[in-house]
């Protein structure tokens, strides 16, 4: 593997739409969804561990997650994790990433993802990786990953392709970006064809990356811009901690991605989920013959069709009559939705917040 290969891992999410599994003090990338023994974070760091050495392996999380990331992840050295003192979304944790990187390695490749996503075909998504970095190290290329969809899902940002690249038959320039379209939209992109997900995985030399936030992004380049020299020393956090509260918050997507010219997208068939939401997690598990989907538990369900039971503890659930719902209990909150209402959970949980304040969530 090549020395120059880098990977940041952004782990320092909520994950609040899977509440109540999900919760503020152990979010749903450190937890067991499928009972493997291996946490969607140590998952997505096997998966690319196969590509980039263990040594590059960059995690940004918040401070609070320091214990249980030290745990499950023994093998990363403690100077690879960054602890952001404040959440900002991932364009802050892409900047302060890439000029922690550029401070190790000048000429870093480097591949950004999520810590909480599901990848079953995992040696296509190693080869997607190779040779995406492969396809950057050229220079001035910025390039992300598109699922080719497989249904008119509104949860999902939509890459539209543009001219095939040369001498490529699976990497285009980026034509358009839309954001979570409406279902009769979404329903158009689908039968075009010349729509993919977009599935937040982004690979670019850790310099293109800084040289567009510096076009784009101005003030956020000009207060990372000022740590350097700090970078990759002891002086690093200090100058994090007084400075990175003050960012805005927002994503690289608005922030880069939906404004540069030297965009690129490599299609891929990853059999990927994000998992962002119970619906989501239904989609790809399996299913009993009344198209019910239990997470590990005990569940009599007389009459019940099209619905998700996720219970933790010795306890068993009986419900009956249900249809297309979701039944989660986790520690001292249970969640009954039905299905087509789960894009109501995160503002759910910050109504708990409001009127319980933070011992639920």
């Amino acid at each position: 593997m090549a020395n120059n290969r880098y990977c940041v891992i952004m782990c320092g999410g909520i994950g609040s739409r899977f509440w109540p599994f999900s919760r503020d003090n152990m979010p749903k990338q450190f937890l067991d969804f499928f009972g493997t023994g291996r946490s969607l974070l140590q998952m997505t760091v096997d998966r690319v561990s196969p590509v980039i050495p263990k040594e590059n392996i960059i995690l940004v999380t918040n401070t609070k997650y320091a214990d249980v990331i030290k745990s499950q992840l023994p093998d990363i050295p403690s100077d690879n994790i960054l602890f952001e003192p404040a959440r900002r979304n991932t364009a802050p944790c892409i900047c302060w990433a890439s000029h922690h990187i550029m401070a190790r390695c000048p000429d870093a490749v480097v591949a950004t993802l999520p810590s909480d996503h599901l990848v079953l075909k995992e040696d296509a998504f190693a080869h997607a990786i190779s040779s995406g970095l492969d396809f950057v190290a050229e220079g001035g290329r910025l390039l992300t990953l598109g699922i080719k969809p497989t249904a008119p899902n509104t949860g999902y940002g939509y890459i539209q392709l543009g001219s095939p690249v040369d001498g490529s038959t699976d990497i285009r320039k980026v034509k358009s970006f839309t954001e979570k379209p409406n279902p009769e939209m979404a329903r158009i992109f689908l039968d075009s064809g010349e729509f993919f997900w977009n599935a937040g995985i982004f690979i670019w030399r850790a310099a293109d990356i800084l040289e567009s936030f510096a076009e784009f992004c101005p003030d956020m380049a000009q207060i990372f811009d000022a740590g350097r020299g700090k970078y990759a020393t002891p002086l690093e956090q200090e100058f994090i901690a007084a400075n990175f509260p003050s960012v805005q918050s927002i994503s690289v997507d608005y922030a880069v991605m939906e404004k540069a010219s030297n965009v690129y997208v490599k299609t891929v068939d990853l059999g990927w989920s994000d998992l962002g939401t119970w619906k989501a997690l239904y989609e790809i598990s399996p299913r009993a013959a009344d198209g019910n989907v239990t997470q590990n538990c005990n569940v009599l369900a007389p009459g019940c069709s099209g619905s998700v039971f996720a219970v933790t503890g010795d306890k068993i659930v009986v419900a009956s009559g249900l249809k297309d719902y979701i039944v989660a209990d986790n520690g001292n909150a249970l969640l009954i939705c039905p299905l087509e209402e789960e894009q109501k959970i995160r503002q759910i949980v910050n109504d708990v917040r409001a009127r319980f304040g933070d011992r639920f969530v």
